[in-house]
């Protein structure tokens, strides 16, 4: 058994895997472009896969078995709406600040809030969903299910970027100033 030495102390040890990685004044702006790449990626990997399944052709047959079709379409479309609600929504509406002239704007905020991630939630689920039922419990070939995974990594990416923008659209700005008397 060996006794701690005179300089350790417990309050002090810190277990952090993660860097401290210090962005300064330009950390609203960095989240924004990442939100928007995130965005950008999301939404062109599912428009590959509709694009893909569009001009599909098969070498031991004539048709496709599989085509992205309307069905795979819905969770995107609930996806994008619940995204521009979310980024729609006033961000001190949501924090209760003063000056707003309607004491019940706080809590419609909220709710907006809540159903702009629920239909995100929604949209994410669905698109599981889709994957599992249309996919790969029908045991088609890997470069149909493909088609399901690009719907479902696209909703992933509108998730979090409606998250990293939310996050980057709540700090302050290097522009903004508060003053108080």
């Amino acid at each position: 058994m060996s006794l701690p030495r005179a300089d350790y102390d417990p309050r002090r040890v810190c277990i952090n895997p993660f860097p401290n990685i210090s962005l300064g004044r330009h950390r609203r702006t960095i989240g924004v472009y990442l939100a928007g790449g995130l965005f950008a990626v999301a939404n062109w990997v599912f428009l590959d896969a509709a694009i893909f399944s569009a001009h599909a052709k098969v070498p031991w047959g004539n048709d496709p078995p599989v085509h992205v079709s309307f069905v795979d379409w819905l969770p995107c479309i609930f996806s994008l709406l619940g995204y521009f609600v979310i980024n729609l929504i006033d961000k001190d509406r949501v924090k209760g600040e003063e000056g707003y002239g309607d004491i019940n704007a706080v809590w419609r905020a909220r709710l907006f809030l809540f159903i702009g991630f629920a239909m995100i939630a929604g949209g994410l689920a669905g698109s599981a969903a889709i994957l599992v039922l249309k996919y790969v419990l029908s045991g088609y070939a890997n470069m149909f299910m493909y088609y399901g995974y690009a719907n479902l990594s696209q909703n992933i990416l509108l998730m979090v970027s409606a998250a990293i923008l939310w996050m980057a659209q709540s700090t302050s700005s290097e522009y903004e100033y508060n003053l108080t008397l």
